[in-house]
């Protein structure tokens, strides 16, 4: 395995395989670890199921395709605005940007070619979700600023990752009278606590480095409190998450639907070893499959 494909990476043998240019500019986007694209994706999902839409095949195909481009256009955006602090941590030093593998300049040109991607799928949406992913534009901006002034970056982290949800819903909803927006606010919020969950877990591989270089994140914020607050925030998501399904539909099936979800975060907290950075990572990771488990819950709730 060629020394500069980062240990995290999934695909390492598939990356490994690409000439040397192209592998800079997939890792820069991080199309070897998939579980990004999938975080961004399954809240998109969320929306669209929840909002009755079961068979909406081709419309879920689109927001993975958008999902897959806009994290990528994400993670190049974060690696530019970042360089100087990823040279600075151990994790981070290798990427294409900050170790000088890939220019600022055709990093923005790889950044402008993702999001032609974003724009084509874009305009397979109706205006009124159109006007809605638009709006994420400044959040997700402003995003790699957070952890410079804010202990809780993985709180506008979770702003801008549970947008999707947002997007899949009006789309289903945006020309209906019927747009429900109690539900679709519930959803929203309890799918950002989700997040600041897990990207809590995410941060624990880097406190020493973190806290060295002068980066704020949650998991230095709650110390060694970090497993009840990774309980916390999954707790606060599933109570809204339940709160959205019963407003939809006032039935206990649906909220039994999320108790496969509640049992996997119970999972996820119970096994967690903030000391142990491999552990961290997988619990993450495990989230991928927690978020097809709430989409299965949204699909109950929305299409039964």
């Amino acid at each position: 395995m060629p020394a500069e494909i980062v240990p995290d990476s999934q695909h390492r043998g598939l990356v490994a395989s690409l000439p040397e240019s192209l592998r800079n500019y997939a890792q820069l986007a991080r199309f070897d670890r998939p579980i990004g694209w999938w975080l961004l994706f399954w809240p998109c999902a969320w929306g669209v199921l929840l909002a009755g839409g079961g068979s909406e095949w081709a419309l879920l195909g689109w927001l993975l395709l958008g999902a897959v481009a806009m994290r990528g256009a994400g993670c190049v955006y974060n690696d530019i605005v970042d360089a100087d602090l990823d040279r600075q941590v151990a994790r981070t030093a290798a990427r294409p940007v900050a170790s000088g593998a890939v220019s600022k300049r055709a990093a923005w040109v790889w950044l402008l070619a993702l999001c032609l991607i974003g724009l084509a799928v874009l305009l397979q949406l109706h205006w009124p979700a159109q006007a809605v992913a638009l709006a994420s534009i400044l959040p997700v901006a402003a995003y790699p600023f957070m952890k410079r002034i804010t202990w809780w970056p993985q709180a506008w982290l979770g702003l801008v990752f549970s947008w999707g949800a947002l997007v899949g819903w009006v789309e289903l909803r945006g020309a209906n009278s019927d747009l429900r927006l109690d539900v679709l606010a519930a959803l929203y919020a309890g799918t950002i606590c989700w997040v600041i969950g897990y990207d809590t877990i995410y941060a624990l591989q880097d406190r020493e480095d973190d806290a060295l270089v002068g980066i704020r994140s949650s998991a230095l914020r709650l110390g060694g409190r970090v497993r009840g607050g990774v309980a916390l925030f999954y707790a606060a998501g599933l109570a809204l998450w339940a709160l959205s399904f019963w407003l939809l539909r006032p039935d206990w099936l649906a909220l039994l639907a999320l108790l496969p979800m509640a049992c996997h975060l119970v999972w996820q907290v119970a096994t967690l070893a903030g000391s142990d950075a491999d552990n961290a990572l997988a619990r993450f990771r495990a989230n991928r499959f927690s978020g097809l488990l709430m989409a299965l819950a949204c699909w109950v709730a929305g299409n039964a």
